[in-house]
């Protein structure tokens, strides 16, 4: 395949500019870095150093002459990457348009349900230049329907789609973002509900979800809010028979969240007319005021029914570390790019791109960066154990020493060694969890009590005994596995790495009252295989203590399992 031209309007803004950093290094392409300013321009493509990709700046106006803008410059696609889409007004189609006359072939992040909806009024002239035009190409609605295809193969009828994007507080969030949510914000949009298009007040109506991929640590718990995205009524193309599909947006720090919906309310009851002026306050306030975790995901959930009738749930989930996630709103022009270039182009034709992508195109980008995906069966299994039930998928990649012992087995033996704390403060800590003297060596047996409710784990080391509760984590806690000592219960993610099973403290309560992170002891436990044994490391210190106790050993089953 030779060599492509790309002009990326709007390509030295938040998305285009990530457009152009995952295309840079492909030496076919010539990326043309458009926008109203050639002196931004200029410092973006000076910004990116050397790269294989030919980078050109260049001024461009979308409200000037765009036939002569277009006609400078030989461009096999035009990417708008610009927006806010839900303000174009009059004459909002004009590049297209103006593409389509001069044979370009076209593709835009539009994010505003009206926008993308109307592309298909061009399908037929597009057709008749052998063009591809595709709108709202980006993780809504592209990836979310090649994610509900996924999720839904054994389905015979789609009857609830829900989604959700949760970016982290410091993924960077553009004006022109932001203005369009300013803009939709508590105003009337349609949406299916009950098996019809009924009205909806973005940022007025909300759902909690735990993105959690199987075998790594989650997101915290997450506010979700309704969102316009093309997603509402896009994917009402595809699955026509769906009673509900409903989008939103988990932004964090919650609080600012929380302020958005209180001024949401404001313009639902028509106490001021819309959110706009507020735009600016609003994007300083989300680029400056942020905290927590440097992550982010995304989750899709779909309820069916199989061919025999039977009710199926699924979700999907996917998590995003660091500054990995904010570029996963431009892979989906990407894939296209590089799928093109290998000579696989999308069909001529306008329309929302819902059929150009499949999950594994998004999987083969994912694979190069820390993105993490899995799938969900969310009807309870009584047949599976407590762990097998939180880990889903990543159980089976488990070895079968570790999926043993959390399996049916009631009492397993081997031996440990044992180290206490030299600190009074974690003397008396030990003393009060009734953990263990220390010992070089000593013979450790645990018993495993297992109910539909949890797990009971009554360890002895030597003379010395302790139990605790083990059980799947409800509300903040979900997709956690929690152990109760007494009063204190500890919610821990199972992260899964290689062959090796980690618990890694997430949340922590008194009596069921939330305590904050920076007072929780810190914990280093985990289990693994050695010469064909289970073997388990427990470490738990503080920071005003040092170490508190620390135990390892092996364990193998001594007696019959379960039944």
């Amino acid at each position: 395949m030779t060599g492509k031209a790309i002009l990326i309007l709007g390509g030295y803004g938040t998305f285009g500019g990530r457009l152009v950093r995952l295309l840079e290094d492909e030496p076919r392409l010539t990326l043309i870095v458009a926008g109203r300013s050639r002196a931004k321009a200029e410092a973006f493509c000076k910004s990116r150093g050397s790269v294989r990709a030919r980078l050109i700046a260049e001024a461009f106006d979308r409200d000037g002459d765009i036939a002569a803008q277009l006609a400078a410059h030989k461009i096999d696609l035009l990417v708008d990457a610009s927006g806010p889409f839900q303000a174009y007004g009059e004459g909002q189609y004009r590049v297209i348009e103006a593409c389509i006359a001069q044979k370009i072939n076209y593709a835009d992040f539009a994010d505003g349900s009206d926008f993308v909806a109307g592309i298909g009024a061009y399908d037929e002239a597009a057709r008749d230049a052998g063009l591809f035009v595709l709108s709202g190409v980006s993780s809504f609605p592209v990836l979310t329907a090649a994610v509900v295809r996924a999720l839904s193969g054994f389905m015979i009828e789609v009857d609830h789609i829900r989604g959700g994007i949760a970016p982290s507080p410091f993924a960077g969030v553009g004006l022109n973002v932001i203005r369009a949510i300013a803009g939709y914000s508590g105003q009337s949009i349609l949406l299916k509900r009950g098996g019809r298009l009924v009205e909806g007040f973005p940022l007025t109506e909300h759902m909690r979800f735990t993105v959690r991929p199987p075998g790594n640590v989650p997101l915290r718990n997450t506010l979700f809010s309704l969102v316009d995205v093309p997603d509402l009524r896009a994917l009402s193309e595809l699955w026509p028979e769906a009673q509900t599909i409903w989008m939103g947006a988990g932004p964090v720090p919650e609080i600012l969240h929380r302020a958005l919906i209180g001024l949401a309310w404001l313009v639902r009851w028509r106490l001021i007319a819309t959110l706009t002026p507020l735009a600016p306050l609003m994007h300083f306030a989300t680029n400056h005021l942020r905290w927590g975790e440097h992550r982010g995901g995304m989750f899709v959930e779909v309820e069916g029914r199989d061919v025999s009738g039977k009710r199926l749930k699924r979700s999907w989930h996917m998590l995003a570390e660091g500054d990995d996630g904010p570029l996963i709103p431009s892979m989906a022009v990407e894939a296209i790019v590089r799928k093109w270039l290998e000579d696989a182009p999308p069909e001529p034709g306008a329309r929302a791109a819902i059929r150009d992508l499949e999950l594994q195109d998004y999987e083969k980008l994912f694979a190069t960066r820390r993105i993490h995906t899995g799938a969900r069966d969310d009807q309870r299994d009584e047949h599976l154990g407590l762990y097998a039930q939180i880990l889903g998928s990543a159980w089976e990649v488990l070895p079968a020493e570790i999926r043993a012992m959390h399996g049916d087995i009631v009492r397993a033996k081997g031996r440990a060694s044992v180290l206490r704390g030299a600190n009074p403060l974690a003397k008396l800590v030990a003393r009060l969890m009734r953990f263990p003297q220390a010992s070089a060596d000593t013979e450790v047996s645990v018993h495993f009590d297992r109910s539909a409710n949890g797990e009971i784990w009554a360890r002895r080391f030597g003379d010395d005994g302790f139990s605790s509760r083990h059980f799947a984590g409800t509300g903040r806690a979900e997709g956690l596995v929690c152990e109760r000592f007494g009063p204190l219960t500890f919610a821990m993610a199972l992260v899964v790495e290689r062959e090796k099973l980690a618990l890694v403290l997430r949340r922590w309560s008194l009596l069921g009252l939330p305590l904050p992170m920076w007072l929780c002891p810190r914990s280093r436990s985990y289990e693994t295989v050695e010469d064909g044994k289970f073997h388990f490391h427990v470490e738990i210190s503080h920071p005003l203590t040092g170490l508190i106790v620390r135990y390892r050993g092996w364990l193998e089953p001594r007696d019959e399992t379960a039944k």
